[in-house]
């Protein structure tokens, strides 16, 4: 069992960081920073603070974005500052996690299944 930190970042597809949509480099920058590695997730509906639902639209995307990390505390509070240059995150959260390892080879013996 490892305990680890999950940062949740939140944003929306239209949300954009010069030319460069925040999503794509926050994920970037998790990359470079050598984090254990980023998903980013498309809501299909979101609500923030200010009440305004994203959504997928016939002539535009504008759903909510979460990007989702996995990795050590310090490294993801460092991570964290780096990001602080970008407009267009919205509210990011961290909490603990435990890792769980499925160890395939173990279950080798048993037919396959």
């Amino acid at each position: 069992m490892t305990m680890m930190k999950l940062l949740r970042v939140y944003t929306d597809e239209n949300a954009y960081f010069g030319d460069r949509k925040v999503f794509e480099l926050i994920a970037e920058r998790a990359r470079d920073a050598r984090l254990s590695g980023a998903t980013v997730i498309e809501a299909m509906i979101g609500i923030g603070r200010s009440a305004h639902t994203h959504r997928r639209h016939i002539l535009e995307n504008d759903r909510s974005v979460v990007i989702e990390i996995v990795d050590d505390d310090t490294r993801l509070r460092a991570f964290i500052t780096s990001l602080r240059d970008l407009k267009g995150v919205g509210l990011m959260t961290l909490e603990a996690v435990e890792i769980v390892v499925l160890n395939a080879d173990a279950d080798a013996g048993d037919d396959g299944r």
